[in-house]
């Protein structure tokens, strides 16, 4: 694996931008295993002079989740304790974020200012050592120790942490997951030997009933990075889960031989099962229900390998067809207490918004359901779904595009004022997809608007802004600084004259504009600007509306400008009736 990496980070991209192979390792796992853009990546990594034994911090706002990295790439044989210690020193650290900040280096001071936002919003964060080596016993004994630690802490306080070691094996098997492009399939081959289990068919299904132990479980690929649960209507909960909790204190308590009597069980499928020589081979393998369980065992993992009275009862069901496997996933989780944002796809409002819409524009579809996909026949450029679709609705109609990344938020706090009306016309949930769309073309890899480098590494959220961005080119241009337009109505006139092109380029300049004008403004002591956090925030807002402004003032003094302005003028012209009030989000 060594060998293999090596070659990889050779390429110009990781020569160029980082200094070092250490360094050049880490950028390669969050490329490649994380998958994190070049530009998220370079702003990712923290490695160097005062980097206080962090390498990288990922922040995941879609999964409410926090990598924070250290690397070490050793060409052969073992790695001690140390590095590890390394990553115990980085939770201590981040116990005490106003310290660590004084005393690291100018990326990583930036990044733990959006490390406070995270935390504050009670993300988990998960603590990786990445390695091309193998532990040593004394360094595995100290893995089980701290993941014991960081168990007790998150039982008395708000801070919830994993640890975790990824190895050769787990690096291997995770890169291969990342190169498959259609339908990703888990293969594994299930040891048997001295497990109690039962094979047989129902109702002409092969069905294998396994009591496994919890130390076969970990060796289960797929279960951090999610690629096990293809199929569950939703991924991990985090440790901070109450449900979760209990499982925990159940592994590494005195009950831990109760624990197959406490537990319902694990429900998988596969497309094919073969049992042969006291094994089972299972191909395309996905875990319906027990995806939370499987995620709390592996956080106890140096624990489990050690005990042998620690049981769990697996259900695997050879089904291949994809439809019966759906009902399955659905039905059996169904036990479980779901949140509101996980029904919101059943709201009459959104099946409402979902039957017009399909009903205006045939050849269209509205996917309202996690893991749904739109038929084949479908127009793509008319298919709208429905996370997407949410977001566009706060950042448009509520001029609140700080809140579009938080979709925990925006199917919980937001919803009621976000879907009030069922009778959203079909028009707009349309032309609002179309102008995310005209603006995502923008946000690729050869960067036709010259955005920065920084604003690039955020596109998990700032084409939010951008879309904001165009809403108020409309709202500025009709003096309707207080009110929204019809997305519709407002798509219909820039198109009309050929220029909606032209006013995704002005909006996308305007938020480099504003950007650059904040990171340029004077700090307060001991603080660092952050770009994560100021596009989270509505202190964005009136830098945005600001440098519209200018940069539309500015046009008559440029050549051509003059023209410009009087084509934007025209294509920005709407009625008062076409406006109304934002909806309130804050």
């Amino acid at each position: 694996m060594h060998a293999f990496i090596k070659a990889q980070i050779g390429s110009n991209y990781f020569q160029q931008r980082f200094s070092n192979d250490g360094q050049r390792f880490v950028a390669w796992y969050l490329r490649n295993i994380l998958f994190r853009d070049m530009n998220e990546t370079w702003d990712d990594i923290t490695d160097g002079a005062d980097d206080k034994q962090i390498d990288a911090i990922v922040i995941d706002d879609d999964r409410s989740l926090v990598h924070i990295v250290q690397g070490k790439f050793v060409e052969a044989g073992v790695v001690d304790a140390e590095p590890l210690r390394e990553v115990l020193s980085s939770w201590i650290q981040i116990k005490d974020l106003a310290r660590l900040q004084n005393v690291a280096n100018t990326k990583l001071q930036r990044k733990l200012s959006e490390l406070a936002v995270a935390l504050d919003e009670d993300y988990e964060v998960s603590f990786e050592l990445i390695t091309t080596g193998e532990l040593t016993q004394a360094a595995q004994n100290d893995l089980e120790t701290f993941q014991q630690e960081l168990a007790k802490l998150s039982e008395s306080s708000s801070f919830d942490a994993t640890i975790h070691v990824i190895g050769q094996d787990e690096l291997r098997r995770r890169y291969d997951y990342a190169v498959e492009t259609d339908n990703p399939s888990i293969n594994f081959k299930l040891s048997l030997s001295g497990v109690q289990h039962i094979y047989q068919e129902v109702a002409g299904t092969p069905v294998l009933i396994a009591t496994l132990p919890l130390k076969e479980c970990i060796k289960i690929p797929g279960i951090k990075d999610g690629t096990l649960f293809q199929k569950n209507v939703r991924q991990s909960l985090g440790s901070s889960n109450a449900v979760n909790k209990g499982i925990r204190s159940t592994i590494l308590g005195e009950k831990r031989s109760d624990f197959f009597f406490f537990h319902n069980g694990i429900t998988a499928l596969c497309s094919k099962m073969n049992i042969a020589n006291e094994s089972a081979t299972l191909t395309g393998l996905s875990v319906v229900n027990g995806c939370q369980s499987l995620n709390t065992i592996l956080s106890c993992s140096e624990t489990v390998k050690k005990v042998n009275d620690a049981f769990i009862l697996f259900r695997i069901y050879e089904i291949p067809q994809r439809d019966r496997a759906d009902k399955i996933s659905i039905y059996t989780n169904l036990q479980s207490a779901v949140k509101a944002r996980d029904l919101r796809s059943n709201d009459k409002r959104v099946l409402a918004i979902k039957k017009a819409y399909e009903l205006k524009y045939p050849s269209g579809y509205f996917i309202s359901k996690r893991g749904e996909s739109a038929p084949a026949d479908r127009d793509k450029a008319q298919v709208v779904e429905l996370s997407a679709f949410a977001k566009n609705l706060i950042a448009w109609h509520s001029q609140r595009p700080n809140l579009s990344y938080g979709e925990s938020k925006i199917f919980d706090k937001y919803f009621e004022t976000l879907f009030k009306n069922k009778d959203y016309p079909s028009d707009d949930v349309f032309h609002l997809n179309a102008w995310m769309n005209a603006i995502l073309k923008t946000w690729v890899s050869d960067n036709p608007l010259n955005l920065n480098e920084t604003l690039l590494a955020m596109r998990a959220y700032a084409p939010y802004h951008h879309l904001y961005a165009v809403c108020m080119c409309f709202s500025i241009s009709n003096n309707q600084s207080e009110k929204v337009p019809s997305p519709s109505k407002a798509y219909a006139a820039a198109s009309e004259l050929g220029m909606v092109h032209e006013l995704v380029k002005v909006a996308g300049i305007s938020l480099n504009m504003a950007l650059e004008a904040a990171a340029n403004e004077p700090q307060p002591t001991n603080r660092v600007f952050s770009p994560q956090n100021w596009v989270k925030t509505k202190t964005c807002l009136s830098g945005i509306n600001g440098a519209i402004r200018n940069y539309l003032n500015m046009l008559p003094m440029i050549p051509g400008g003059g023209e410009i302005k009087q084509k934007l003028s025209a294509a920005t012209r709407l009625g008062p009736e076409s406006f109304e009030y934002r909806w309130s989000a804050d």
